[in-house]
């Protein structure tokens, strides 16, 4: 007889193969197999910060993608995935071979810097210092209080609003306005996946849930939809 997960993770390979517009949305959560803290989970920055605990970022230029990362690869190999939106800043996505114009790095990317009059991105390895335009180049990478790249955020809410499944992966759905990219995703008609170790605010309104760990689910859905697609 099949387990409960293996029948959720069934009907997830079900729903990957009927979409017409298939969004991921990705969190600190997704990077944690790849040797990664995330921020909320029971060994998160956060919740180690909170119980007094050390909080020391290793090197995020030596991880590689894991297994989670690959399956979104090969879901954007088989011409499913039609966009992937992320609060990542760990390069592991276009590391992982992601073409960039399916990807939305909402927080910035530490590997990449952008161009502070029209917003071109360079790899930080050019050690470029001004933009072909002229503009300046600065990192990338958000910090608390800036503002979120503009084509960025009108990118993700534009393809949440034209997705009809939105696979949440790794994230807590806490921080706005990147959380905000699911919210509006199931608000017009989308099915809402999370597969998410800990709670999220969205748990109520997910259409299939999932608390187990990311390797042990998007991969084989991934592997369970390639076969449905013969």
């Amino acid at each position: 007889m099949q387990s409960d997960t293996d029948n959720r993770i069934n009907t997830l390979a079900h729903w990957m193969f009927e979409s017409q517009h298939l969004v991921v949305f990705t969190g600190a959560g997704i990077s944690t197999e790849s040797g990664l803290p995330d921020f909320r989970g029971p060994d998160g920055v956060w919740t180690r910060r909170d119980k007094g605990l050390s909080t020391e970022w290793p090197d995020l230029s030596t991880a590689e993608p894991n297994l989670a990362h690959m399956a979104i690869l090969e879901l954007q190999e088989m011409g499913k995935l039609s966009f992937l939106v992320s609060q990542n800043i760990d390069n592991l996505h276009l590391k992982s071979g992601i073409r960039p114009e399916l990807l939305a790095e909402l927080h910035g990317n530490v590997a990449r810097m952008r161009c502070q009059r029209c917003g071109t991105q360079v790899n930080t390895v050019a050690g470029l210092k001004k933009c072909s335009c002229g503009g300046k180049l600065v990192p990338s990478v958000v910090d608390f209080g800036q503002s979120l790249p503009e084509k960025d955020v009108d990118d993700s809410f534009r393809h949440a609003q034209q997705c009809d499944l939105l696979v949440v992966v790794g994230s807590s759905l806490v921080v706005t306005p990147a959380a905000d990219v699911p919210v509006i995703a199931y608000e017009n008609g989308a099915r809402l996946v999370i597969i998410n170790q800990g709670e999220t605010p969205l748990d109520d309104i997910a259409h299939l849930r999932f608390d187990e760990r990311i390797g042990d689910v998007l991969p084989p859905a991934v592997a369970r939809l390639k076969q449905l697609m013969g």
